[in-house]
């Protein structure tokens, strides 16, 4: 009898360590999701000061967008803002319509990815002041009817062919109305505008004169230039081209670069 006693009081004790155990488990887990809570509140906060910001450093540039998209990376958020710098903090602009000689110029998407950025507490809380980032690097597509407009040329029309700029143009020569068709090199010109050349043009139905390849040649050199583009945001300057199936798309980066308007 006084050994089933024995095992009673042994058991109670156990039981109760066990619930506070049980407790406790719950307690941290309800303090982590409110610390995860309060991390992801904050990094919202932030990427909405951010985007703000943002927006004025496009329109510095002649240039308007969608509101930017922000996406603040790294976890925890606040270890970041007490230490001032960010993993990563990343940008994502649509419909950006900017202006170059008076044309308007469509980039549908603008994809920036900033590194290392620096922002002290001040600035996150405040706006005011620079954020920084140590390396910026974008991605866009301008449309082939912006580039086509920028070339000035009557029904001229670009598009992708095989990796290559293609293009379709109506032409007169020697009386005859032809339709020209080709494709061109595109690279960076050492002044960050696109350079077309244009050297492998055709046209069905063209005369066999001398003359009148030398008129289509006259028209490659004609529209072979270099493009100038949009003023780009955070500094970017253009480093490749290569022709899409939705467009010329742009690789441009920057080093030190403020990703807001200083204020």
């Amino acid at each position: 009898m006084e050994t089933g006693v024995a095992e009673t009081y042994e058991e109670r004790p156990r039981r109760r360590g066990r619930r506070w155990l049980v407790v406790l488990v719950v307690l941290v887990l309800i303090l982590g999701g409110l610390l995860v809570v309060a991390d992801r509140v904050a990094a919202g906060l932030a990427e909405r000061a951010i985007a703000d910001q943002v927006q004025q450093e496009v329109a510095k540039q002649n240039a308007s967008s969608a509101p930017p998209q922000v996406d603040v990376g790294g976890f925890p958020f606040l270890t970041q803002v007490v230490d001032g710098r960010y993993e990563r903090i990343s940008i994502v602009l649509t419909d950006v319509q900017g202006s170059v000689e008076g044309n308007a110029v469509s980039l549908p998407r603008l994809d920036v990815d900033a590194r290392n950025v620096r922002a002290s507490l001040d600035t996150i809380r405040s706006g005011q002041g620079e954020v920084v980032a140590e390396t910026v690097a974008g991605t866009g597509t301008v449309t082939y009817d912006s580039l086509a407009k920028l070339l000035d040329r009557p029904g001229l029309k670009l598009g992708e062919q095989n990796g290559k700029l293609a293009v379709t143009a109506p032409v007169d020569i020697l009386g005859q109305k032809l339709t020209v068709t080709g494709t061109a090199d595109v690279t960076v010109a050492d002044n960050g505008k696109v350079a077309l050349k244009f050297s492998d043009l055709n046209a069905q139905g063209l005369p066999a004169v001398p003359l009148a390849r030398t008129l289509l040649n006259n028209y490659a050199r004609g529209i072979s230039v270099d493009v100038p583009l949009p003023a780009l945001p955070f500094q970017l300057n253009v480093r490749k081209v290569e022709p899409r199936p939705e467009g010329l798309t742009v690789t441009a980066d920057a080093k030190d670069v403020p990703i807001n308007s200083a204020s």
